[in-house]
């Protein structure tokens, strides 16, 4: 009998110092800071933190460009030279090679910043001044008689009368109006000027939010403009892009990017537009990580509109355990905020606190702005109090409650009562199931097959269907079997039959995809197409957190198990890292790998070796994950 469905059984078993009338922290604002053209990912390079007497400034470097893509560093647009690569090596502190002692990390090739966390950047570097041109030879001897030039810097003038020495240092000097001409030296042609450097192209309005340091008020906790023309400018670049972006990517991205801006400008219409086409465009994707980042730039929109409701529980709904620790810890950061504008001081706290556990690594900034937003809470508690109780999840989603089991000993039969006790549906069931996707699974007393009801208890598929197995319905289907072990089909809750081809084991469906075993494990989409074939011996997806999924995660991954090796394949079918190791742990930018030692180590989300495994444990080489990423800071 499958796992996931039942057969013939039911449920019955301190504070830092800060301008007292602006703080400036170093948080690029919840989705400012932009993502680059190339959707890179995250790098390791190391960054300064700038101090400024009257509070903190830190650099909002929250996209995939680095210090090369800034305006004015080599290979940023409007410098003549190609973009480079965002990460040339390991990371400042990491060793690229094997360290001294002999033990710690081996960065076997540099970080893959394209595919290990889109929308996060690492810290600005230095940047070296472009060189000056060379001028070009001087200009022929002037004529007699021609007139006499003022001295300056490029031009020395002869001595007045005195000693030989004088004038013949004076001769000896290059000047405009008599270029050094030594005898038997051939003369130097006259040369026309150079040419007057082209204009540059003005600079990436992503690469230029990506640098953006952004100040915030010491007690509403907002983005300071100073230079409102500027921003709008910015704008006006993003608009360029986005009337060129063709794909649902790119268009998510630039989207949110140019609601960003309008929020901050406090044009909330136009920032409110943005951000729902972008959550479109990224829903589109299918991609987890897009999709997050586009539903927390419009909760900051909404926010600031003052739709609370809607903002936290998109807050809420993006903060997913599979997202990267830094990502998910700006989230709490910034849902934190929302919190502290509804007056929910305790619930602020605890998003807070939530961030500085979340950011493992030391985080001068995200330090600095956590005692910005405690101040802030503390000086409003003195004064109002310390608000509601904390909301559950539940309630911030806003999630529908459906009628719960509930067995009547009186009439040793179950029913179902509403979340707050009351009588829903009487008890007359041998066994019930729990809702899900507002339908039931029931079995009376004089029935072996299951029925399936609504939330009221109106039948929807009689007994007479003749299912002794059923499973939960998700995304609109449940798995059924007339035997309750084997021959499993999909149907829809009206009883029309999805997948007719019969399966020997199957899992519920999973934002779309079920994992299914015909002779190997395998998988289909919900028209019963095969998107990876039943070849492996089963899927064995965990994840760092200590969960453990059947099947397909939400970003859509799995691991498979062929011969007693783990490999990672995704929800169109393709192999991302052929079986090939004893042991495997889905990590949200990478992939844990053991050796048959027992040695730990990590590929890259290409599947390309990221960290030797030479460390006892998989917790060491994550620890190791964490300090290579030490720099970076997610776009929100």
């Amino acid at each position: 009998m499958p796992a996931g469905p039942v057969a013939g059984v039911g449920i019955g078993a301190g504070s830092v110092a800060v301008d007292p009338a602006v703080a400036t922290a170093g948080a690029a604002p919840l989705g400012v800071p932009a993502e680059p053209v190339a959707e890179a990912g995250v790098t390791a390079s190391g960054s300064p933190v700038g101090t400024t007497s009257g509070g903190r400034e830190f650099a909002a470097t929250d996209d995939p460009a680095t210090a090369a893509g800034a305006p004015g560093a080599p290979g940023a647009p409007g410098n003549g030279e190609p973009a480079a690569e965002a990460w040339t090596g390991a990371a400042p502190g990491v060793p690229s090679a094997e360290p001294a002692d002999g033990g710690g990390t081996t960065l076997s090739r540099p970080l893959d910043v394209e595919h290990l966390a889109d929308d996060e950047y690492p810290a600005e570097g230095t940047l070296p001044e472009d060189p000056l041109p060379v001028s070009g030879p001087p200009l022929a001897t002037s004529p007699p008689g021609s007139p006499v030039a003022e001295a300056s810097p490029d031009t020395v003038l002869p001595a007045p009368e005195g000693p030989a020495a004088g004038a013949a240092t004076a001769l000896r000097a290059p000047t405009m109006l008599t270029p050094i001409i030594t005898p038997d030296e051939p003369t130097v042609p006259e040369a026309p000027p150079p040419d007057e450097a082209p204009e540059s192209p003005p600079p990436d309005p992503e690469q230029v939010l990506s640098a953006y340091r952004w100040r915030f008020h010491h007690e509403t906790l907002r983005e300071l403009v100073e230079d409102p023309d500027e921003l709008r400018a910015i704008r006006d670049r993003l608009t360029e892009k986005v009337d060129l972006a063709q794909d649902n990517r790119t268009r998510a991205r630039l989207l949110s990017l140019r609601a960003v801006v309008s929020r901050i400008l406090g044009e909330l219409g136009k920032a409110l537009a943005d951000g729902k086409l972008a959550l479109g465009h990224a829903e589109a994707t299918g991609e987890l990580r897009r999709i997050a980042i586009a539903q927390a730039r419009l909760a900051h929109v909404l926010q600031w509109r003052g739709d609370f409701a809607e903002a936290d529980r998109l807050f809420e709904e993006a903060n997913s355990s599979e997202l990267p620790d830094r990502l998910r810890a700006t989230m709490h950061e910034h849902a934190g905020r929302s919190c502290y504008d509804q007056g929910r001081y305790i619930e602020a706290c605890n998003h807070f606190e939530k961030a500085l556990e979340l950011r493992k690594v030391e985080d001068p900034d995200l330090i600095a702005r956590t005692e910005l937003a405690l101040d802030a809470v503390f000086s409003k508690v003195a004064q109002q109090g310390w608000g509601p109780y904390p909301r559950d999840r539940d309630v911030i989603l806003q999630v529908h409650r459906p009628p719960v089991p509930a067995f009547s000993e009186r009439m040793q039969r179950w029913g179902y009562t509403t979340p707050d006790g009351e009588s829903a549906i009487l008890p007359s069931y041998a066994d019930a199931q729990p809702f899900h996707d507002r339908v039931a699974w029931v079995r009376r007393p004089e029935a072996r097959t299951w029925e399936l009801i609504d939330e009221s208890g109106e039948l929807l598929i009689g007994a007479d269907a003749g299912y002794l197995g059923v499973g939960s319905f998700a995304d609109g289907l449940a798995w059924v079997s007339r035997d309750g072990t084997g021959g499993w089909i999909a149907v829809d809750r009206n009883n029309r039959v999805v997948i007719g081809q019969g399966c020997d084991d199957v899992r519920p469906f999973r934002r779309g995809v079920a994992a299914i075993r015909r002779g190997g494990w395998g998988a289909v989409d919900k028209t019963g197409r095969e998107v990876l074939p039943t070849r492996y011996a089963a899927f064995a997806t965990a994840l760092t957190d200590g969960r453990y999924v059947e099947g397909f995660t939400d970003e859509g991954l799995a691991i498979v198990d062929l011969g007693g090796r783990k490999g990672v394949v995704d929800r169109t079918g393709r192999v991302i890292v052929s079986p090939a190791y004893p042991a495997m742990v889905i990590h949200p930018v990478a992939f844990l790998i053991a050796t048959p030692d027992g040695q730990w180590g990590a590929l890259d989300r290409r599947g390309e070796l990221l960290i030797d495994p030479v460390h006892p444990s998989r917790n060491d080489v994550m620890d190791e994950i964490d300090r290579l990423l030490a720099d970076t800071k997610p776009v929100l």
